[in-house]
């Protein structure tokens, strides 16, 4: 990772390298003076509302995460603010993969999408962009059960299975969310990415771990409310970025559900506001849900079924068999027995083998290139299982180096071969290495011959638990998924420009305390020049009230933006809400 990522930071320098590859530079002088101003209104009614509405901790929690109401943070003001309480923040190019968002929250580091929405969108979008990730997420991260509860879902989320139906969502989606940033876009593009986004939401099948481990995280991170039903308060990032969305949601008309693991039942649309929202009393009752849906995880419950979610995967899992050992590929069989139990277990391509999560000497995917397979079950007719076997009992039952050896399995699983190799750890037997060996079953199919090369023999008489991606993460850093597709960045006409240069230079007055001839000299540009303006008017609006000498120019524009709402109705909220700030006078501190 580039030195300049690290934001001095110990919770981002300690990011694993497979999670490199998605930081991008905030690249911070590429925001605009309207991205400030976005920002700056949006702040600025989330704290006039959220105040009485949102969590407590959230109004001092964004000084404690490094934020002012008044400009985009950088990412060294926000790493230096988390580090104080464990965490650290990368910025990233719109929406990941879910699997690799879940594992920097384990590794205790916040993932912010470096855009910044566009003024057309300043009420809510749905791309992830700068104000949704730190404005919404990281205030609440200095409550200390709550930065429990996202490292915990962070970490068993790393351990998720999901389908290959889920990344065809997730990529729909992203696309979909790059689209609705994108000005002037093709209606009819537009529209046949929301129908992708639909066809695939309605075509998962059963969802997948990731699927149900997301909705959790939706309705509590994203989209949670704490207290009691009849009076519950703001926690969900979704929700206090949401300058709409935080009012709307506190109606009576959206269903208020007491959070159980019931939650799972209820999936979501990322392009809608929610029907319905779920309050947890406590946000410790937010890591007992969890503790109760980890219980349900393949990684916890292994066995047959486990195995088969993780072909249903089609990516990189890792089997982990009784006695330690770890198998990581792309699993494309799972041959069973007559009472349906897993007997074989075959990986397709590249293929490396673990233990304890770190590779095996001699066992990596340059050795396991076109993929590996290994019977599953008990030795028939021996005492004790074949892992708790040691040297003296391989000699007593005939398993000697160099010696041809015959295993047969209760479950019909026959293994012939010279013994080339065995391998303990912690005192179990995980591995036997075989030459000239043929690997068959009671029915004469054959799963290994002499002629592929040393069989391999991993050594359990179950598999115990069944996870994604490599046991030992610095395997396969380079077939980690990340989109070709990239977010929207705007071309700026000159008439862009100087509307920028217009918003540079109310910021110039503001900053600096001028309220002078200045003033008219800006507002008479901006009536010239842009006249769908309604923002940048709400801003020298608030400079001229400060000054009881600028009472004419201050009647004009109050004037000028009636006449706005009544030329763009689509303006008239953002306005009424703009003066409500300016004549409150409010203090943000």
């Amino acid at each position: 990772m580039n030195p300049f990522f690290n934001y001095n930071n110990e919770q981002v320098e300690n990011l694993p390298l497979h999670l490199r590859k998605y930081i991008v530079d905030q690249a911070y002088e590429h925001y605009t003076a309207i991205d400030h101003a976005v920002w700056r209104y949006v702040m600025r009614q989330n704290y006039s509302y959220l105040k009485n509405v949102a969590f407590y901790p959230y109004i001092p929690g964004l000084k404690k995460a490094g934020l002012t109401i008044e400009k985009i943070p950088s990412l060294q003001e926000i790493n230096d603010a988390l580090a104080d309480i464990g965490w650290g923040a990368v910025t990233v190019d719109g929406f990941i993969p879910p699997a690799a968002f879940m594992e920097f929250q384990a590794y205790r580091v916040l993932v912010i999408a470096a855009d910044i929405r566009q003024l057309e969108h300043i009420e809510y979008t749905s791309a992830p962009d700068i104000i949704h990730e730190s404005a919404g997420h990281a205030p609440i991260i200095s409550d200390a059960k709550y930065n429990q509860y996202l490292s915990y879902l962070g970490k068993i989320g790393t351990k998720a299975l999901f389908s290959s139906k889920d990344y065809e969502l997730y990529e729909s989606i992203r696309v979909l969310s790059i689209l609705k940033e994108t000005p002037n876009v093709d209606i009819a593009e537009l529209t046949k990415a929301e129908e992708l986004v639909l066809f695939n939401q309605q075509n998962l099948g059963a969802p997948s771990e990731m699927a149900l481990l997301s909705r959790l995280q939706w309705w509590t991170v994203e989209y949670g409310l704490i207290g009691s039903l009849e009076n519950p308060k703001i926690y969900g990032a979704g929700l206090l970025s949401s300058i709409g969305e935080s009012a709307s949601c506190m109606q009576p008309e959206v269903k208020k559900i007491t959070y159980t693991i019931d939650a799972l039942q209820y999936g979501y649309d990322i392009t809608k506001e929610q029907p319905q929202l779920f309050v947890t009393p406590t946000f410790q009752n937010l890591i007992d849900v969890l503790k109760q849906f980890e219980s349900t995880m393949a990684f916890r419950v292994g066995g047959i079924q486990s195995v088969l979610k993780a072909i249903e995967c089609k990516n990189i899992c890792t089997a982990t068999f009784s006695s330690g050992i770890q198998v990581s590929g792309v699993i494309i069989n799972a041959y069973q027995d007559e009472n349906n139990e897993l007997k074989y277990i075959a990986t397709n391509g590249p293929t490396s083998l673990s233990y304890k999560h770190k590779l095996l000497e001699g066992h990596g995917t340059d050795y396991h290139v076109h993929g590996f397979g290994s019977p599953v079950g008990k030795l028939r007719g021996a005492s004790k299982k074949l892992e708790d076997f040691n040297e003296q009992d391989l000699i007593n039952n005939g398993f000697e180096l160099n010696k041809q050896v015959n295993l047969n399995y209760e479950n019909g699983i026959q293994v012939s071969g010279v013994l080339i190799n065995i391998l303990f750890k912690d005192e179990k037997l995980i591995l036997m290495s075989f030459n000239n060996c043929q690997v068959s079953d009671e029915t004469e199919k054959i799963y290994f011959e002499p002629s592929w090369g040393n069989f391999d023999m991993t050594i359990g008489d179950s598999i115990i638990s069944v996870f994604n991606g490599a046991a030992d993460k610095n395997i396969f850093e380079d077939q980690l998924y990340v989109s070709s597709q990239r977010t929207f960045h705007q071309n700026y006409t000159s008439k862009d420009v100087s509307y920028q240069n217009l918003f540079q230079q109310i910021r110039y007055n503001r900053e600096n305390h001028i309220a002078d001839d200045s003033l008219l000299l800006l507002w008479e540009n901006l009536q010239k020049e842009f006249e769908e303006d309604w923002l940048g008017a709400l801003e020298i609006l608030e400079l001229a009230d400060t000054d009881a000498k600028n009472a004419s120019l201050a009647n004009e524009i109050r004037s000028y933006l009636n006449a706005q709402k009544s030329k763009y109705p689509k303006y008239t909220k953002l306005i009424n809400d703009g003066l409500k700030i300016i004549d409150a006078k409010l203090k943000f501190e």
